[in-house]
């Protein structure tokens, strides 16, 4: 509905929802290590190039400085490590490649278009090797746009200097901090189980089980990626999975307490509390005793899902003080292995036959050269002054992993137009010289607070510190504002028009395969968590839940992104969303009914079992064609066994939302 102006008479109406997500900023804190950090690193570099009277050389070890600080996003100092060194390699072999074809616009235009096309297949292998694809397109772009110091093999040389800086600031502290951010991840992950807890039951239940599936994975992947081969050579690493993995029985019997009768209320303060404790247990790095499992001041429990709870904690507390210490009457979860790598020589022949023989890699890799070599061909034919900005832009906002297209094209000419203001006052007012240092160190300050609150803001933090380094090297000064506006409209037209309209994707190649093959999951997920006797509960289990939570976590994300695209993408999108939400309740009242036929529920019958697992498969069967779902005879209109009645509820209720949607 229009609002109303003064006087009246209708004002303009709001802004869709789909264009505006990603103005607003999200709810982070400034992380204070990381601005002082990106002060120093690009500070520095620009105080040593004047005093030795070489700017352009400073300019550029500040411009390799800013890329690692950009892609200085983990947590884990052997994670940082991997994140910022493999990513510099690349981006020097890009900017010696742009500097070859310098000024030879045709030839540009041939090596800027393969060099995109081994850019975005190589994307395509996982997030180091997606920054990585990034930066060597980027630092090619920029090679072939800006004149670089000869010989050829400087400005590759500066630029790894640069990012050589920020790693040498970023482990400073490793020896005095070794294991502080493993530790403080899980912790965190306790902390937000906690929350889950105290969130039983409650309108804040489902919420708050996505935050311990978020936080869950991030520990998962914090501790196991690049770790593998030091599993068992590291008795603190072996300890904080075995105390992750203790998690997953309390985050089980949660699930069960949601199904605990109403008139009993939320569960006692006494179970968050104790998971808390817990947590600075972890955090500290140290048990608080002895004998934690008789220290846990808990109630007797009173139905099923306080017994699991209770008897979930006390295991949680005795793997504090001996990791492979089990519970007697719990059996101890297998290792989730979720996430964790390979040895280097699979995981290098997974990569190349992933990025050779992958459809999405071509598909990626094909579009995404479409648009450079669009991009370049229209700089070179076009008289757009310094028209690198161009490819600059298209190569920013044609990154599929990294969001939506469209959404980034919007909020990227938005936060270069908002960089831009805070630019024009930098190169209109402040004299080149040792006036910039100061200048530079403010701005950079900007970009790891800007970062966190979503991508215009980062672009907005990002653009005048390149605008003013770019003005190190090519001295146009204020006259680099508006060029630099009509670059970034010009180079957003283009991903929009040739990397987003004219290739569209199907729904059911995008989101609707991958939703159907999550409830294909969870029909196999029913099955198996009833194929036991009770008390011989099967291992595979749990990894099967975190496997299908994980795989519905990134479902979710994909259609989070579609959320933010115009009609029809958007709107299907929020037509098919609620699907998603009732999928995710079907695995957890599976696992909650589970947990209950193993602390004295009856067993249900094996053919009502395999009734709910066909009626799971047959919407995964209607999701994928497209199809209208069969009618349920009349007779399974009743569950006979009262144990399955929740879980018979959530299946009915996914298939209540999806059948309108399919017809």
């Amino acid at each position: 509905m229009a609002q109303r102006a003064p006087g009246g008479r209708p004002g303009p109406p709001p802004a869709p929802g789909w264009l505006t997500a990603g103005l607003r900023p999200a709810p982070a804190p400034v992380p204070w290590a990381a601005v002082a950090r990106a002060a120093v690193a690009l500070a520095a570099p620009l105080a040593v190039g004047f005093a030795a009277d070489r700017p352009a050389y400073g300019a550029l070890v500040s411009m390799g400085a800013l890329s690692a600080v950009i892609g200085d996003t983990a947590d884990a100092y052997r994670m940082r490590f991997f994140n910022i060194a493999v990513p510099q390699l690349f981006g020097a072999a890009g900017v010696a490649l742009g500097t070859l074809v310098y000024g030879s616009d045709w030839t540009a235009v041939a090596v800027l278009t393969l060099v995109a096309l081994v850019s975005g297949m190589i994307s395509s292998i996982g997030s180091v090797a997606s920054v990585s694809g990034l930066l060597l397109l980027l630092n090619a772009v920029v090679g072939a746009g800006l004149p670089m110091p000869q010989p050829w093999w400087k400005a590759p040389l500066l630029l790894t200097v640069g990012g050589a800086f920020v790693l040498l600031l970023t482990l400073f502290a490793w020896p005095l901090r070794g294991g502080v951010p493993e530790r403080a991840a899980v912790a965190d992950s306790y902390r937000t189980v906690a929350a889950f807890v105290r969130a039983a039951g409650t309108p804040e239940h489902d919420e708050r089980r996505q935050d311990v599936t978020r936080s869950l994975d991030s520990s998962y992947d914090l501790l196991l990626a690049h770790r593998t081969r030091r599993h068992g050579r590291s008795p603190g690493l072996s300890r904080l999975i075995a105390q992750l993995n203790a998690l997953m029985p309390i985050v089980e019997a949660t699930s069960a307490a949601k199904l605990r009768p109403a008139r009993l209320g939320p569960l006692p303060e006494a179970y968050p509390a104790a998971v808390l404790a817990l947590a600075d247990t972890v955090e500290r790095g140290r048990a608080p005793g002895p004998s934690p499992p008789r220290d846990l001041a808990l109630p007797a429990p009173t139905g099923p899902s306080e017994r699991a709870l209770d008897q979930a904690l006390r295991y949680a507390a005795a793997v504090d003080v001996e990791p492979d210490r089990a519970h007697p009457h719990h059996a101890t979860p297998a290792p989730d292995r979720l996430g964790s790598p390979a040895a280097p020589r699979v995981r290098a022949r997974r990569a190349a036959r992933a990025a050779l023989l992958s459809g999405a890699s071509w598909h990626y890799g094909l579009r995404l050269a479409l648009c450079i070599g669009l991009a370049q061909v229209l700089v070179s034919v076009l008289p757009v002054p310094r028209s690198y900005w161009v490819a600059l832009t298209v190569t920013f906002v044609l990154k599929p992993d990294f969001g939506s297209v469209f959404s980034r094209a919007v909020l990227r000419a938005a936060g270069t137009a908002a960089g831009l203001l805070i630019a024009m006052p930098v190169l209109a007012e402040v004299p080149r010289g040792w006036w910039d240092v100061p200048t530079t160190a403010v701005l950079a300050m900007l970009i790891p607070a800007f970062s966190a609150k979503g991508y215009a803001f980062q672009t907005a933090a990002i653009t005048p510190v390149i605008l003013l380094l770019s003005d190190l090297l090519n001295h146009q000064g204020f006259g680099l504002v508006l060029p630099r506006l009509y670059d970034s409209l010009i180079g957003c037209a283009i991903a929009l028009v040739a990397g987003y309209l004219c290739w569209p994707e199907s729904w059911h190649t995008r989101i609707g395969d991958r939703l159907a093959d999550a409830v294909a999951d969870a029909a196999g997920y029913v099955a198996l968590a009833f194929a036991a006797a009770p008390g011989r509960d099967q291992l595979s289990r749990p990894r099967q839940r975190r496997r299908l939570y994980r795989d519905l976590s990134g479902v979710r994300s994909e259609f989070q992104r579609a959320l933010t695209e115009p009609p029809p993408t958007g709107t299907r999108a929020a037509a098919w969303w609620p699907l998603v939400i009732a999928v995710e309740r079907v695995v957890e009242a599976t696992t909650a009914t589970r947990v209950r036929v193993e602390h004295g529920e009856p067993p249900p019958p094996p053919e009502e079992v395999a009734a709910i697992a066909a009626d799971l498969t047959a919407l995964a069967a209607a999701i994928r064609t497209g199809t209208p779902l069969p009618a349920r005879p009349e007779a399974e209109a009743e569950a006979p066994a009262e144990v399955l009645g929740p879980l018979r509820r959530e299946v009915r209720a996914a298939c209540a939302i999806a059948s309108p949607v399919l017809g």
